[in-house]
């Protein structure tokens, strides 16, 4: 399993408020987080950052997961009691109030994957079938397509496109999107905030992605093409690749 984790601030915006990486517990099994803050001048730099740190340190002492069930426990579990902890902290500091993140992360065993996500970050696969979105937005015009009200050609264009139904920490309690997925040698996860996918096309993620240059690269050539497509927003993505290689 080869991973690269990249982040960069793009060409508006004057600080980075998306964090992540790519992390493995004592028994060499993957966790890979993408988090996008939010809630105005640096709070959004501390939502990601706490969810990513306390999610990362968890990682390190958990146990060997084993099946899909424990997998899904284990994200609903962290993701649940962080939720708390990010809250709580925007309480208690006035500069903080209102600050979330959204969060998508993929727990990677051998033969399956747990994906987890808040809000509007996304986790795509590439395999034998295709290139597909696992994750679903938790935004108001995902809601307006689902309901039919727009297209979703029309959503991408949105003036309302940013505002999200569900973030971490906002809210005392949030609802967790879980999901496994079977995952076969030649599989692929993309996880990224929408730094990326506001700017870069699924048919050209999947074009990238699909390339023979390595997981560096890769990461290199779509951070690149969201800067030259505007990169109003941070871009964040991280890149699961289970193949024996490395990238």
């Amino acid at each position: 399993m080869a991973t690269v984790f990249m982040t960069d601030r793009g060409r508006v915006r004057q600080h980075n408020e998306d964090n992540g990486g790519v992390f493995l517990n004592q028994h060499n099994q993957l966790l890979a987080i993408v988090a996008d803050g939010m809630g105005g001048h640096r709070a959004g730099d501390v939502a990601s950052e706490m969810a990513v740190q306390k999610l990362q340190k968890a990682w390190a002492e958990a146990d060997k997961v084993t099946f899909p069930d424990e997998a899904t426990q284990w994200i609903r579990t962290h993701v649940s009691q962080i939720n708390q902890d990010i809250y709580q902290y925007a309480q208690e500091h006035e500069e903080c109030k209102g600050m979330g993140t959204t969060v998508v992360l993929a727990l990677c065993a051998d033969t399956f994957c747990a994906i987890g996500n808040i809000g509007d970050s996304r986790c795509y696969i590439s395999n034998e079938y295709g290139f597909q979105q696992i994750t679903e937005d938790h935004s108001l015009v995902n809601e307006l397509v689902k309901n039919g009200q727009i297209t979703k050609e029309d959503a991408e264009h949105h003036p309302r496109k940013n505002i999200l139904l569900r973030a971490l920490g906002t809210e005392e309690n949030v609802s967790l999107d879980v999901k496994t997925i079977e995952v076969e040698k030649e599989d692929r996860l993309l996880l990224c905030s929408d730094g990326l996918t506001n700017k870069v096309t699924e048919q050209k993620l999947n074009e990238t992605l699909s390339t023979s240059s390595s997981l560096h690269e890769k990461g290199t050539s779509l951070i690149q093409l969201a800067n030259e497509l505007g990169g109003e927003d941070n871009i964040t993505l991280a890149i699961v690749d289970f193949t024996s290689e490395s990238g």
